[in-house]
């Protein structure tokens, strides 16, 4: 039975109260590691359904986490705020929102529906209860190699992502970590042009979620670690259509082995604007650009939607390390592109 490490836990009543405790943490954390004792001194926990996992198996071992279940919004409104003031948005959504509560709102459904749906398809009612939307979008990249107990990591060797000295056991000739992105929400939410609002103790600021992942399997988010995710901004709909579909080795439970959102909005019955974005096929979630401009303009023509599932195919680039070939993979994703666009067009 893996058993939790021990670590001291903080529950802070307000955003900025979390944002002023990571801010002090992180400083300890960072003059540990200028004497010689690197190391993750602290962490934040909403749900906690992927980062306890970890810590069971020794992934992380921080000696503080702060939880932020107190602090985090949680309500789905209308509208938003900003640090500017009122805007008119579409829709925004506390980062402490529950899956279940995401999967399940009528105007997410009714507006969103690729985001209803990205948030229903993750894995038990159990853990849509407890998870939260601000996790999701944070949640760490996933790889066979590195997502063991620590005993089976000791006798196969630690890899790039554990031990930044050892090669990467996927590719041993890669320069960089290759742990995938797997949130689902995520392309969901780069479908639907969302930006997330971001805390820490100097101030606040709005990040696209285009803009929120890197390429890299360790350092993924382009956000600092005294950063707090605190809300999700959906833009109005305005005749936009979207899905998600999700790849996976059972019906439940499982991580993505592909997963693929595309929304359009029509004008007229022409596409006037388009984003399919793709996940758990490199180390980001990514939009195909190529796709958009294939379809812009059409109306959804089977010509326009399998240049756009073409260009799909050509920048998915699956690894050996996670579940399913990478044959599988990429060829699920043309399939699924086509069958997304297609239910767009008929609904």
């Amino acid at each position: 039975m893996l058993r939790l490490p021990r670590f001291q836990l903080h529950t802070p009543a307000t955003v900025r109260d979390a944002a002023l405790l990571l801010q002090e943490h992180r400083a300890a954390e960072q003059d540990a590691a200028k004497t010689g004792t690197p190391g993750i001194a602290v962490m934040l926990v909403a749900g906690g359904t992927d980062l306890f996992p970890n810590m069971k198996r020794r992934q992380f071992t921080p000696a503080t986490l702060i939880a932020l279940g107190n602090a985090l919004p949680r309500t789905i409104h209308n509208g938003g705020l900003r640090p500017q003031g009122p805007l008119p948005l579409g829709l925004t959504i506390g980062a402490g929102a529950t899956l279940t509560a995401v999967a399940t709102d009528a105007r997410i459904a009714e507006g969103y529906r690729a985001l209803a749906e990205s948030a229903a398809s993750i894995s038990t009612p159990q853990l849509r209860n407890m998870g939260t939307i601000g996790g999701n979008l944070c949640l760490d990249t996933r790889c066979n190699w590195y997502d063991q107990s620590l005993f089976w990591r000791r006798a196969e060797g630690m890899c790039m992502k554990t031990d930044p000295s050892v090669v990467c056991r996927v590719a041993t000739s890669s320069p960089r970590c290759l742990a995938v992105a797997s949130a689902d929400t995520v392309p969901a939410l780069l479908a639907l042009g969302a930006s997330v609002h971001v805390v820490n103790a100097a101030g606040e600021r709005i990040i696209a979620i285009s803009d929120l992942y890197r390429e890299d399997g360790i350092s993924h988010l382009t956000i600092g670690r005294d950063d707090i995710v605190t809300e999700v901004a959906l833009p109005p709909t305005d005749g936009w259509r979207s899905t998600y579909l999700k790849l996976r080795d059972r019906g439940s439970f499982d991580f993505p082995i592909v997963g693929l959102a595309a929304a359009v909005r029509l004008e007229g019955g022409i596409v006037r604007e388009a984003r399919i974005a793709m996940t758990a096929v490199g180390s980001r979630p990514m939009l195909v650009d190529a796709a958009a401009t294939a379809l812009v303009g059409s109306k959804l023509e089977d010509d326009a939607i399998a240049a756009a599932a073409e260009a799909a195919h050509k920048l998915a680039r699956p690894m050996d390390n996670t579940s399913g070939t990478i044959a599988q993979r990429k060829k699920t994703v043309p399939v699924f592109a086509r069958r997304a666009l297609a239910s767009l067009r008929d609904n």
